[in-house]
This record gives structure tokens, sequence and C-alpha cells, in this order.
């Protein structure tokens, strides 16, 4: 049994290696396509793009663990089936469990690899990505994230920014004004900001406070347009995206909103989802194991592979979208994150005893 584990191993290391060169070779081709239209602003020259997309890497390793898992150990599982090794090892009295049990230690570790890139090397490196292209670029606005909310300098002012809505509509906007010599100029509090146009934007329940050399004075409008570099744009790119956060971060800012009694359910989501996604691979595995029941009628290799791309796909792509159902709708963070994990699982095992009785 330690005979096959080893030999399992490899070659079911050896396919996800092929997988993950060649989905990792897509998305950084994608990825240079879409910075290319940027290129020519300020310094961001093709050398910055290139690094860009290189430091973007981990990021889709990351998230592309469990789909190139499962087709990896597909593809591993089909042609060893195709050779009849494993009808060999399944004669020689190598049961099902065994199978399962040596699948699941040569998971173990991708679970740990896994982890790793979602809490010590993507965070990071997306953040380096993204302050790269804003520097290159030459952006007029830098950013830096407190407990108070998002800080913002744009000039000869300081923007603090306590949310951000979906439709780039921000909420609870103070502006701090200082002239040439560092000296405060005027304050203004809005309730809610709407970019109108470029370097425009409305401000509704605006609250300013001018001072001069005699004093301060305080006016109160309903509306009021503000001028500003700051846009949409730049702000979706600077403000911390929940999944590209560690779990630890999010676990921290998740107490944080909870003691100011704000929402937390996207931060939780987001948090439980780091948490258990590295566990999906092992799921993906056990998924993998009923297609070694290879036969030729059935689609071959190739119908094999197909059918594995279509399952990890849609369990990245209707992953997110229970997350954010769930998110929208209040339901257990735990839940939200889990659904898709659960299903999967559900459908490896139906999938092994339908195999096994046949």
């Amino acid at each position: 049994m330690k005979l096959l584990t080893r030999y399992l191993r490899r070659e079911v290391y050896a396919s996800i290696a092929l997988v993950f060169a060649a989905l990792i070779m897509l998305f950084a081709l994608l990825d240079l396509i879409n910075e290319l239209n940027s290129m020519g602003r300020g310094d961001y020259s093709l050398g910055y793009v290139l690094l860009f997309v290189v430091l973007t890497v981990p990021g889709h390793i990351y998230e592309l663990f469990p789909v190139a898992v499962l087709i990896g150990t597909i593809f591993a599982m089909v042609q060893m089936a195709a050779n009849s090794e494993l009808t060999v090892y399944r004669s020689s009295g190598v049961s099902l469990k065994q199978m399962i049990s040596a699948l699941l230690k040569i998971g173990l570790p991708l679970v740990v690899l896994c982890f790793l890139f979602g809490e010590i090397v993507s965070p990071p490196s997306e953040r380096m990505a993204q302050q790269l292209r804003l520097q290159a670029q030459k952006a007029k606005v830098s950013v830096k994230a407190f407990r108070s909310g998002v800080w913002v300098k744009d000039e000869s002012s300081f923007i603090n920014v306590r949310s951000v809505l979906p439709d780039t509509s921000l909420l609870e906007v103070s502006i701090y004004e200082f002239d040439d010599q560092y000296h405060l100029r005027s304050i203004t509090v809005a309730e809610r900001a709407s970019y109108l146009a470029v370097e425009r934007w409305q401000l509704e329940g605006v609250r300013q406070t001018l001072f001069n050399g005699n004093g301060a004075t305080t006016d109160n409008r309903p509306r009021a347009e503000w001028h500003s570099s700051l846009n949409p744009d730049i702000l979706s790119v600077l403000l911390v995206v929940p999944e590209q956060m560690s779990a630890w971060n999010l676990y921290q800012y998740t107490g944080h909103l909870r003691d100011n009694h704000q929402k937390t359910a996207r931060y939780e989501i987001a948090m439980w989802n780091k948490l258990v996604y590295p566990f999906a691979v092992l799921v993906m595995m056990l998924l993998a194991l009923p297609f070694s029941a290879y036969q030729r009628r059935e689609g071959g290799i190739s119908g094999k592979i197909f059918m594995g791309i279509v399952l990890g796909l849609s369990f990245h792509f209707i992953g997110r979208l229970f997350a954010n159902v769930g998110a929208l709708n209040d339901w257990s963070p735990l839940l939200s994150a889990t659904t898709m994990s659960w299903l999967f699982l559900a459908l490896a095992l139906g999938m092994l005893w339908r195999t096994e009785r046949r």
C-alpha cells in the first residue's frame, strides 16, 4: 500500500503541476492583455506591466487550487485507469477505503500549501501589485486604512471615508483642506458622496466649517459639488477587498465592525471561506476518484477532463455566487462559505457509491 501511495503521489503531483502551469499561463495572459490598455499612463511601461502580472500570480494560484487539483487528479487517475494500472491495484486487494485514504494523505500537503498561499503569500503580493501600478501611473492619491475608515490624501486635502457602497457611492465623508503653509483651512463633512463626472462629486447633507484669521464660520447645505482627483476606479483598487485579506485580518476587522454595530456578513463570509477553502482540495480529490472507472464509451480521457473543468469552474463561480447572496440576505456566514464544499462532498460520495456498486 505504501508503494501504491508513493506512485500515486508522484503521478497526481505531476499532473496537478502541469494543470497549474497551463491555468496560470492562461490567467497571466489575460491579465497582461487587460493591463496593456493602461500602459503609457505616467511611467507605466511594459516592464511595470510584466512585474504587475507576476505579482498577481500568487492570488491566482490560491483561487485556482481546488480547480487545478480536481483536473490534475482526474487526469492522473484516468491515465492510470487507461493503462490498467488501477485495475491491477484493485485486483490485488486494494479496497476503496484504502484508495480514499491514500488520496487524503496525498492531499494534506496541498491543503497546507493552499492555506499558506491564502494567508502569507497572496495578500502582500496583491497589495504590492496595486501599489506598483498606482506609483508607476503617478496617481495623485495615496491611501492608508485605519480603524476609523480609509484615509486618502488628495493634493492639499485629507479625506476620510467610512464606507463604500456597491454603486461606488461614499458614506460619511470628511474632507480636511490645508493651505500651502499646512494650516487647516476648512473641514467639510458630508453624509453621502456620489460620483458625477471626471474630478466631480456630488455631496449630500453637507456641513462645512471655514477657518480664517477672525475665527470659524459654519455653513450647512443640502448639496454641494466637490472637485477631487479621487475617482471610483482608484478607490476600488485601493480599498481593502475582503477576499484579498488574510483570515487573521478579517477576524480583527470583523470584531471592530461588530463593536461599532456595523454589518459584518461580508467579512465573516470571507473569513470562513479563507479557513474552509483549503479543505476543498480534499473534496476535489475525492470527487476525482470515481473518474478512475475509465470506460472509452463514456468519452475517454478528453471527456473526463472536460467534465472536471466544468465541475471545477462550477465550484469556483457558484461558490462566489453563494457568498454574495448570503451577504445580501444575511445568511449564516459559515453556511454561505461552506455550502459548495458540502454539495461537492455529497456529490463525490454519491459518485463513489454508484461506482462501487457497478
